[in-house]
């Protein structure tokens, strides 16, 4: 059974799981979640880009795209376009 399909089968235990976004942690349900939302929940602007930290690399999200929360997941938002250097 998937992460995800453990969810949906005991719905009666809802609970949160933390997640990290520009070095802040929130409290988010675990499953799908639109990358919007994300930025939604950290105030980032919807101008800007939100990547996911992977393995210790940047990968860029669209914003109509969905991630698996599992928790401890880490992300970062920054201005389109605009690589750190």
């Amino acid at each position: 059974m998937t992460p995800e399909e453990e969810i949906r089968a005991h719905p009666e235990h809802p609970h949160e799981v933390t997640i990290t976004i520009d070095n802040k942690n929130y409290k988010v349900r675990p499953g799908r979640t639109a990358v919007s939302e994300l930025k939604q929940i950290a105030a980032i602007p919807p101008a800007y880009e939100l990547e996911e930290i992977v393995d210790g690399k940047l990968v860029p999200l669209k914003d109509d795209e969905h991630v698996l929360i599992k928790g401890g997941e880490r992300f970062v938002g920054h201005p389109r376009g605009g690589a750190s250097s």
